[in-house]
């Protein structure tokens, strides 16, 4: 049995902007790089005595450097980094305004935009990359079981929650904030919510 930790990555200035993001890379702000310390501090206090910690991240830089701080702060190995764990693309979408977006396309959950990813191939993508990097981590931990805290992006973790959760959540009108943490066991393959943090949706 492994716990998993997913963190969403801090603040971009297409976050502060509510621009929609998706695969397209763009780099921490100075509020998100303060973000990234502040959740590894307290990650830091919360695994202390727990083994092992692997840290492990999506390729997209915000991501990366999310883990980069983590992983600093825990003073373990720099993270591994894998595509499958990248955030939803969003097509023709990314670079829009929340409000652009809902205005052409409608509800995030409904919206069919040309060129993006279904929610259907996130959620494949997603558990297979989580699958990886558990087994990855599995490996490098070995004998000792790790605890695996994974950096990753919002609509990605949302579709981990609703498949660890059998639907049930995250409820209607809420949002995972930057640098949030959500917690999971996995057993084997199998993936059960333990906690996830979340905010009304603006």
């Amino acid at each position: 049995m492994t716990t998993l930790i997913l963190v969403r990555h801090g603040e971009t200035d297409w976050n502060a902007t509510r621009r929609i993001q998706g695969s397209t890379d763009i780099p921490l702000n100075d509020t998100g790089r303060a973000q990234a310390r502040e959740v590894a501090e307290r990650l830091q206090q919360e695994l202390s005595a727990v083994g092992p910690v692997v840290v492990a991240s999506s390729d997209l830089s915000r991501a990366v450097e999310t883990a980069r701080i983590i992983a600093a702060t825990l003073a373990v190995p720099a993270p591994r980094t894998y595509r499958q764990l990248r955030e939803r693309s969003y097509g023709i979408a990314e670079g829009a305004s929340v409000e652009e977006f809902r205005d052409r396309w409608g509800s995030w959950a409904e919206a069919e935009v040309p060129e993006a990813e279904t929610w259907p191939q996130v959620r494949r993508r997603a558990l297979a990359g989580l699958q990886r990097a558990v087994r990855d981590a599995r490996r490098d931990a070995a004998p000792q079981a790790p605890t695996v805290v994974v950096v990753s992006h919002g609509a990605l973790i949302r579709e981990v929650i609703r498949h660890a959760s059998a639907g049930a959540f995250p409820l209607e009108g809420e949002r995972l904030a930057n640098a949030s943490t959500h917690r999971f066991l996995v057993e084997r393959d199998r993936l059960s919510v333990q906690s996830y943090a979340a905010i009304p949706m603006t």
